[in-house]
């Protein structure tokens, strides 16, 4: 009797022992897992697998998961604080610019009789003051046309040969600031009605036009009488700066 129930217990033993083996032979830290292709992968192997597969971690070539976008710019610049440089000013001036030259409307033209002037009963010469009465600096440039005004309209201009003299420059005119070019006609001789020496009869305008390049036409009287001249031929000085005599 002692020795069925000592072979009794030896057979639970066993399969006590068989039982603790197949456990521990199904547990992650064991010695191996069946892949399924037969083979054996290590249980290093195992247990970077199943760390991979844990919940949460990211898949090799996936994004993860949350609001990080892998493939867009970086935000961070859009916290850094504005640059303190200062801007240019748009209303600043160009470097190197220059003012513009003066239009018609920024001209006020009169004319005078010269004190220098060729002997004679005619107008012989006459200066033509031009004044900035705009309130931004401007440039005069050249040699002006004239014509005189027929009955003292423009419409019945009659253009004069003009001989320019002298070599034009720029002339910066400030606000207020004047300019000057001197007209010297064919002069008229003799008394009452005079004579050109031409043989020409001579012509009285009332106005003539003045015009500047760049600048329009101004149409002027003198401030003592009309212009009188022979052969509607006139020699002009450039724009200057200097008031002629």
């Amino acid at each position: 009797m002692r020795y069925v129930n000592g072979m009794r217990g030896s057979a639970v033993a066993v399969v006590v022992a068989s039982a603790t083996l197949a456990v521990a032979g199904c547990q992650p830290g064991g010695g191996g897992a069946e892949t399924g292709d037969g083979g054996v992968t290590p249980s290093g192997a195992v247990s970077s697998a199943a760390s991979s597969s844990t919940p949460g971690a990211p898949k090799p070539g996936s994004p993860a998961s949350g609001s990080y976008t892998p493939s867009g710019p970086s935000t961070h610049s859009a916290s850094r604080p504005a640059s303190s440089a200062p801007t240019p000013s748009l209303s600043a001036p160009a470097p190197g610019g220059s003012a513009a030259t003066c239009s018609a409307g920024s001209l006020k033209a009169t004319a005078r009789q010269a004190v220098v002037r060729p002997a004679g009963t005619g107008t012989g010469a006459a200066v033509v003051e031009f004044t900035n009465v705009s309130g931004r600096t401007c440039f005069l440039k050249g040699h002006p046309t004239v014509a005189g005004a027929g009955n003292g309209s423009p419409e019945m201009n009659v253009p004069l040969t003009v001989k320019p003299t002298g070599t034009a420059a720029s002339v910066k005119v400030a606000p207020g600031g004047k300019a000057w070019v001197k007209l010297t006609f064919v002069q008229v001789q003799g008394e009452a009605d005079g004579y050109c020496v031409s043989g020409s009869a001579p012509v009285v305008y009332p106005t003539m036009v003045i015009r500047l390049p760049g600048s329009g036409a101004h149409q002027v009287a003198l401030d003592d009488g009309q212009f009188a001249e022979c052969d509607d031929t006139v020699t002009v000085t450039a724009v200057s700066a200097v008031r002629p005599s």
